[in-house]
């Protein structure tokens, strides 16, 4: 191999780990950004502020609470707070962040991550089991 083909074949391989590097930055970046907004959601919920809860729920979720007839601010201070965070999965606009007792599902809005579905369990083969959204 001569020595410019030596040289393009070492920038070839910086450059795709350079990329590497920063996919996975970008990814555990995206990861924290939504648990943060799970933690601030459970925050507000555990310290009885529902309407800060509710603010961070999708418009949809918020939509069928009203349709059910209950009041978000107040029926969203009934979920029991959730342990640690245990996983962060991201896929496009939607995201699952798994905790020790519940699930949380997210979508991605132009105004950043809000929570679709919270307190939400796994039942096998069959769909999560959710006490709000699903």
């Amino acid at each position: 191999m001569n020595r410019r083909d030596a040289t393009g074949r070492a920038v070839a391989i910086a450059t795709a780990t350079l990329l590497l590097a920063a996919t996975a930055g970008c990814s555990s970046a995206r990861d924290a950004g939504v648990a943060a907004v799970v933690k601030r959601f459970y925050d507000a919920v555990s310290e009885g502020r529902g309407a800060a809860a509710c603010a961070l729920l999708a418009p949809r979720t918020v939509a069928e609470l009203a349709a059910a007839g209950d009041d978000c601010a107040e029926s969203i201070v009934k979920l029991r707070r959730p342990g640690a965070v245990r996983a962060v999965q991201i896929w496009g606009s939607e995201a699952q962040v798994r905790l020790t007792g519940d699930t949380v599902f997210l979508h991605s809005f132009p105004q950043g991550w809000r929570v679709r579905a919270a307190g939400c369990r796994a039942r096998g083969e069959e769909p999560y089991l959710c006490v709000v959204g699903g």
